[in-house]
């Protein structure tokens, strides 16, 4: 039998949901150091960073039989940002329930900063998951504010080829984003 290192991911996640432990550890060997690292840079605390990972793995040992992942590592780092992301918010109704004196507005606006940069930050990750004509397309229209001309024109393509590229973009960006159940968040915190 060949070692679980060598097998896929995907490979590792049919395993994983029959209850196979190795599977488990394997992709626990694998993931953890990525986890950890996105859970510390975001929270600067390495025990809290710890902590989260931990509970990310006990999630996913729990639910192996009910999850869809299409693909690992995306998942876990998805569920280590939420994970960072309820933390801070609870965090923040910790400190408010503990400064009587805290205006209520300035806990709700940085509860939306940090789902905003959270947001933002999966978002740009799933740009660069783009094929990259389409990711370039898109960048120099969302980020730089290009128009479809003016991309036609800096890349010597057609403006119908631009089109083409952004439709592409932002149909893939919103189905991962509903697979992800970010935009149901999204919109449940807006309303």
């Amino acid at each position: 039998m060949p070692s679980l290192s060598a097998y896929a991911d995907s490979k590792l996640v049919t395993h994983l949901r029959t209850g196979d432990r190795m599977a488990f550890a394997e992709i626990y060997g694998r993931y953890w150091k990525h986890l950890l690292a996105i859970a510390y840079n975001h929270t600067r605390e390495k025990e809290t960073a710890e902590e989260l990972v931990q509970d990310v793995f006990v999630m996913l040992w729990n639910r192996r039989a009910e999850v869809d992942i299409r693909e690992l590592g995306p998942y876990l780092a998805t569920a280590i940002r939420f994970s960072v992301f309820r933390f801070v918010q609870r965090r923040g109704r910790r400190r408010k329930i503990e400064a009587d004196k805290v205006n209520p507005g300035i806990i709700a606006d940085g509860e939306d900063e940090i789902f905003a940069r959270f947001l933002k930050e999966y978002i740009d990750g799933m740009v660069e998951q783009l094929p990259e004509k389409c990711r370039l397309v898109f960048r120099l229209s969302r980020e730089d504010g290009l128009s479809n001309r003016e991309i036609s024109e800096k890349l010597g393509i057609a403006e119908k080829t631009v089109e083409a590229h952004l439709s592409k973009g932002l149909k893939t960006l919103r189905l991962k984003l509903k697979q992800s159940g970010l935009l149901l968040l999204a919109a449940l915190l807006a309303g």
